[in-house]
């Protein structure tokens, strides 16, 4: 018999040169893998298996920061090694991205065109697993004074009525609206049910005088703008 030899190493056993702290203090964390990054955000490992063992179970478990992010309390411990301890040290982790990416865009961001209704609102709704309609209020100079969810996960085909939707927008005297939703299969390509909304929803814009500018539908790493398609 060959003499037996060890595979497995926890983090203090590596390296200095090749731990996750000591690395990204030395490069930056931008020259981290992602599994190094979620090595250092867990601290520890468990029995037989280290932080950066942890990180690539879970990336490959779902596939993604994106479907890590998206994972429940309840999913993400049933990884073995993790617990719940782990698993509510990554979902704070992943919400602070989230609102740091929200941070970035100013608190009335104004909006130019579909592509910062989508930069606003992709982080907000990327991880939802229902569809969330959301109106989104401007005044004047087109920028975002207040952001409402209308309505989520509804199981009929009527995303939102005009009276859900401007009902917000007359009390707090928006000059105009555009609103937004999420297709949580991924493919924000418009359904008959969306241009019927919309086409109600416009209608009642132009009666009170608050003018829909866009319905934006997003998708995963993508959107259509019913405005820009011509289908408002």
């Amino acid at each position: 018999m060959g003499e037996n030899v060890k595979t497995f190493y926890t983090i203090r056993e590596m390296p200095a040169s090749e731990r996750p702290r000591e690395r990204l203090a030395a490069y930056g964390p931008e020259h981290l893998s992602n599994a190094e990054l979620l090595a250092i955000i867990l601290r520890v490992g468990s029995q037989g298996a280290s932080a950066i063992d942890l990180g690539r179970t879970l990336i490959s478990q779902f596939k993604s920061l994106r479907g890590i992010g998206a994972a429940s309390l309840t999913e993400l411990g049933k990884i073995k090694g993790l617990g719940f301890s782990k698993a509510v040290q990554i979902k704070a982790a992943m919400e602070l991205g989230k609102r740091v990416a929200l941070e970035s865009l100013g608190e009335n961001p104004q909006i130019d065109s579909p592509e910062d209704v989508y930069n606003l609102l992709c982080h907000r709704v990327k991880d939802e697993k229902q569809e969330r309609f959301i109106v989104l209020l401007l005044d004047v100079k087109n920028r975002v004074f207040a952001q409402e969810d209308v309505t989520k996960g509804l199981l009929d085909a009527s995303l939102a009525h005009a009276r859900e939707v401007f009902k917000l927008a007359v009390r707090e005297g928006a000059k105009s609206i555009i609103v937004a939703h999420n297709h949580p299969s991924g493919d924000p390509a418009p359904s008959k049910e969306d241009l019927e909304t919309t086409k109600e929803l416009k209608k009642a814009g132009e009666t009170l005088d608050i003018p829909v500018l866009d319905h934006v539908i997003i998708g995963e790493g993508r959107y259509v703008s019913l405005h820009r398609q011509g289908l408002m």
